[in-house]
């Protein structure tokens, strides 16, 4: 009897513990800051609180600064045709070429370590033409492309890669057109 219940009790545990992904979120081996630089246009995301207002055109602006940080310059047009947009941060992880963290906050609130989220180029094409963007934890996703449309097939294939790092994407929003 007792070990009926060790039994029941391993299969509760076993049941109630996370799915594992197929594969492990993993960011780009290489990431050459200077061409990943400039304009990426959204072409799909995962819903995020502070994206709640955009419905259309939604952009990123990557620019190097000359203290070593990425400049970020986020903006989309907003319900009543208005653009609403966000200046913020990036830094590098040394040794981690793909992996970034990137900040929203006022610059002297940067040095508190929780103000800093990750954002992990975890798919990117060769000639930077599209790119992949997530988190280790599966709460962030972005699909990108330097055109603010995407081929219906390479968004397949996108969205492909990040279900195998094990990305639930029933919630994904694709916010400008893919044909």
């Amino acid at each position: 009897m007792r070990h009926l219940q060790l039994a029941l009790l391993c299969l509760i545990f076993l049941a109630a513990a996370p799915a594992r992904a197929a594969t492990d979120v993993v960011s780009v081996p290489e990431l050459d800051i200077g061409r990943y630089a400039g304009q990426w246009h959204e072409i799909a995301r995962l819903p995020m609180s502070f994206q709640n207002k955009c419905v259309g055109d939604v952009t990123a602006s990557y620019t190097l600064r000359s203290d070593g940080l990425v400049g970020v310059h986020n903006a989309c047009r907003v319900a009543g045709g208005g653009i609403e947009s966000a200046e913020g941060r990036a830094r590098r992880i040394p040794g981690k070429p793909g992996q970034l963290e990137v900040s929203f906050v006022p610059q002297w609130l940067t040095w508190l370590p929780l103000v800093w989220a990750d954002y992990w180029v975890i798919a990117l094409d060769p000639d930077y033409q599209w790119a992949v963007v997530g988190d280790p934890k599966r709460k962030y996703l972005w699909i990108l492309s330097r055109s603010p449309s995407m081929d219906r097939a390479l968004f397949g294939q996108l969205r492909q890669r990040a279900e195998a790092m094990g990305y639930d994407l029933d919630a994904l929003i694709v916010s400008a057109p893919v044909q």
